[in-house]
């Protein structure tokens, strides 16, 4: 141990480091178009330390009583994101390596034995086993292989190659979820703007072979860290707030994340600040963008950096555990004093979080000359078959494992299959067959392509994704407003998956020019609503079927309305819209086109 460490070491004061009130903020003046505020920001990077010998290393770490630290594997380089398999044997991700390390502890003394390389892949982060299956992710590829009987992994099979481009966030995540289908955290590619691709600052919901995935949720900065509530089934992840807020803000959000909701980012932030930097898009301002959003049900130290995180399903810690959750927070780099650094549990009752409590502390530290430094940056944790926390640090390359010893321990009871609460929606008819309209003459429909001929490839999610040209004729008189709805009927799930919802077109638009926008409200036409498509996002999405499909058959349906307007904010879906739209119809007419995707496309 050099002279300055051991300095350091022996002038070590603990580091208190409060929990600012989610509502407190720095950010001073009016925020809006034209915003006139103040914001005052801090670069604090504390300095990495070193402790080689692992009883003081661990003799610097604090848990709650009864609690034991001890180093599991050390020299590591950059584990990341950890996963413990049916046979109990734990997995590191190391994103700066690129590959998965397998760590069997075979003499059960507590340590890892070796670190033996089982997967590897450039930007490998997220892992997930399911039974004998392992689920991998890159920055824009998910991967599968089989779990073979010595731990090691199959080939690798790759099912997704097209997530979004990462820029800032590229630490993608996944998970399976209790509906069977797989779950990928995919973070915004910046601090705080408009991604241009729907996908990003989301979480994903895909089919297991990734032949189909659509958006979770959205507005979601970055969500590395995110699990089920044992008991009811819910999808909670901590959200990294934006940065350059101010040292209190903006808080790290915990976020019961639902299907179909969106959780505010980039315009409004915790419980519904309003950003005085970004503006959304014309014709929505962000007090309703802040009303469309969802807040999170809990906040935390700001700029902690939350990182991965799991629900303590294990049996040896105290019975009040059980049920609750772990977070990793990695650390500040943009705060004054530090925050993060720690493992935080999330007190959960009746399956709802309470609040936040220090689970693990001691990794930051302060010298005389008020300088910090830090023990470690925690980015993984893991429950063990022998139900012990596994706690990974990327900075200094440890993995460290925490179990219970004391002796009061009450033993909870086994967990229980965890609750499907996501509901798909049922089968139904093409938009034009679920509508009666009051005339018989229907509407002309010509678009991009021939009718029931193949659609070009510009138009579909593999090409340009852009909306083709569409126009219309023959209107009935009265006609006051025009909805505009491209359903796929061949679709497992949802059936029909629907492309386009466009409502409020003006009465006298008879065409919409190709790519359109898909931007809530439309300046040209003026005021056309766009909502929600089946992948959820707004306005068109192009064809996509699973590869290996026949084609798939795309009906673009117009219907003239009797009525200006539906009455609905921008963004309701294709049911808000059907039922808004009953009794209006005067006159339908649609035009269908064709679409398969080549063996070779993904």
């Amino acid at each position: 141990m050099n002279i300055r460490l051991s300095a350091l070491l022996l002038s070590i004061s603990a580091l208190a480091l409060s929990l600012p009130s989610i509502s407190s903020a720095q950010v001073n003046g009016e925020a809006g178009r034209a915003s006139d505020v103040v914001v005052q920001g801090s670069i604090l990077e504390p300095e990495k330390l070193q402790v080689k010998d692992d009883a003081k290393l661990t003799a610097l770490i604090r848990a709650p009583e009864g609690f034991k630290v001890e180093v599991f594997a050390r020299d590591l380089i950059n584990p990341r994101m950890l996963a413990v398999s049916d046979k109990g044997i734990v997995y590191a991700t190391r994103r700066s390596v690129g590959d998965v390390i397998m760590l069997k502890d075979a003499d059960g003394d507590g340590k890892a034995d070796d670190a033996v390389t089982v997967a590897s892949r450039p930007g490998m982060h997220g892992i997930a086993f399911d039974r004998n299956s392992v689920f991998l992710v890159t920055i824009h590829d998910v991967y599968t292989a089989d779990v073979m009987e010595d731990g090691t992994f199959g080939p690798l099979k790759r099912i997704i190659n097209d997530l979004p481009d990462a820029g800032q966030h590229a630490n993608r995540t996944l998970g399976i979820g209790p509906d069977g289908m797989l779950y990928i955290g995919s973070g915004s590619t910046c601090n705080e703007c408009q991604d241009d691709n729907p996908e990003s600052a989301t979480v994903l919901r895909a089919s297991k072979d990734g032949a189909s995935r659509s958006i979770f949720a959205s507005g979601l900065r970055n969500t590395i860290g995110f699990d089920w509530e044992p008991t009811t089934g819910a999808l909670y992840g901590m959200d990294h707030g934006i940065d350059w807020l101010g040292d209190e803000v903006q808080v790290e959000e915990l976020n019961r994340i639902e299907q179909g909701k969106k959780y505010g980012w980039p315009f409004v932030y915790g419980m519904s600040g309003l950003n005085p930097r970004m503006d959304p898009p014309e014709g929505v301002t962000l007090e309703d963008w802040a009303k469309q959003s969802t807040e999170p049900v809990l906040g935390y130290t700001a700029h902690s950096a939350p990182m991965q995180m799991a629900f303590y399903d294990g049996n040896t810690f105290p019975a009040d555990y059980h049920g609750d959750a772990f977070i990793a927070m990695r650390g500040s780099w943009n705060r004054r004093p530090p925050s993060g650094y720690e493992i935080v549990r999330v007190n959960f009752e009746n399956g709802k979080p309470v609040a936040f409590e220090k689970f693990l502390e001691g990794f930051l530290l302060q010298q005389e000359n008020a300088k910090y430094g830090y023990l470690g940056r925690l980015t993984g944790v893991a429950v063990g078959k022998d139900g012990s926390l596994f706690v990974a640090d990327d900075s200094n390359g440890t993995i460290y494992k925490v179990s219970y010893s004391g002796s009061a321990t009450t033993q909870a009871a086994e967990a229980g299959t965890i609750p499907n609460v996501v509901t798909d929606m049922p089968a139904s008819k093409i938009a034009i067959d679920l509508v009666e309209a009051k005339s018989t003459n229907a509407i002309a429909v010509k678009s991009a392509f021939e009718k029931d001929g193949p659609i070009p490839l510009q138009y579909a999610a593999d090409g340009d994704n852009a909306s083709p040209a569409i126009e219309w004729s023959g209107a009935p008189e009265g006609s006051k407003s025009f909805v505009i709805i491209c359903d796929d009927p061949d679709a497992a799930k949802p059936k029909p998956f629907t492309h386009w919802v466009a409502y409020d077109v003006p009465a006298a638009t008879m065409k919409l020019r190709e790519g359109m926008p898909g931007t809530p409200v439309l300046q040209e036409p003026k005021d056309m609503k766009q909502g929600a498509n089946s992948m959820g996002s707004l306005g068109y999405t192009g064809p996509k079927p699973p590869v290996g499909d026949p084609a798939h058959h795309y009906h673009f349906q117009v219907f003239a309305l009797d009525v200006e307007t539906l009455g609905l904010e921008p963004g309701a879906k294709r049911d808000a819209v059907l039922k808004a739209m009953e009794g209006h119809v005067l006159a339908e007419g649609q035009i269908m086109g064709t679409f398969e995707r080549e063996l070779t496309s993904k």
